[in-house]
């Protein structure tokens, strides 16, 4: 199976092609850490990693996404990608949450094996997105947009790490209930390369690929039209 996956929701932007051969897999992978600028440097990543592969678009059997949660433009820009490419190449279309991305990213870095794992990503305004996963990698909670100290009452009590970019609060939030955990990994984005692996091991399809957002958009309809003279 030939496995195009693509991330762009939060703090970099990554494109990977995972490919099968005679039973063995080659990934082939970039990845950039930006804050703007996904739409303008995901097709390019594509390009690069397609021709590295030696594949034709046409060779593709999956284009996987992740659907969020994340910033509400940067979860569209992969979405709507793997959308178009999915209808030009006839591949089929797989989708994943991106906290479930980053919990593979942060175990195969060697954080918390064997262990439960928190991810704990800064959504702002106070607010945390949460995801609890098993020793084994099973998502038990998420992904949810909670507070710091909402988060704290449902961690483990044989918790090993949280990792994300909003670990410190959680960590923080922890320790005003008593507890004392370790916030690391909060470098620790969502990635292609961890998101083909999900795909090409899922054995499962997404007949729709649609946006998770967790909150609704900052920009507000106007009240009312302004009266024109």
């Amino acid at each position: 199976m030939n496995v195009l996956a693509l991330e762009t929701s939060m703090g970099a932007c990554s494109a990977a092609v995972l490919r099968g051969d005679d039973g063995g897999r080659t990934l082939f992978a970039r990845l950039e850490m930006m804050e703007r600028g996904h739409a303008e440097a995901l097709m390019p990543m594509v390009a690069e990693v397609m021709s590295e592969a030696g594949l034709d678009y046409s060779d593709l059997d999956l284009v996987a996404a992740t659907t969020g949660p994340g910033s509400f433009t940067g979860v569209r820009i992969a979405i709507a990608a793997a959308r178009g490419l999915a209808l030009v190449t006839k591949a089929k279309l797989f989708g994943t949450d991106s906290l479930t991305v980053m919990a593979r990213a942060a175990r195969e870095s060697g954080i918390a094996t064997g262990m439960p794992l928190v991810l704990a990503v800064d959504a702002r305004r106070g607010m945390l997105y949460f995801g609890l996963y098993d020793a084994a990698g099973r998502r038990l909670e998420g992904p949810l947009l909670i507070s710091p100290e909402n988060a704290a009452a449902l961690l483990p009590p044989e918790l090993g790490n949280v990792v994300g970019s909003g670990a410190g609060q959680l960590a923080e939030a922890a320790e005003r209930r008593g507890r004392r955990i370790e916030a690391t990994g909060l470098e620790i984005q969502p990635s292609a390369v961890s998101l083909a692996e999900i795909a090409a091991e899922s054995g499962e399809t997404t007949p729709i690929l649609r946006p998770l957002y967790l909150r609704p958009p900052d920009a507000k309809p106007q009240a009312q039209q302004v009266a024109r003279r």
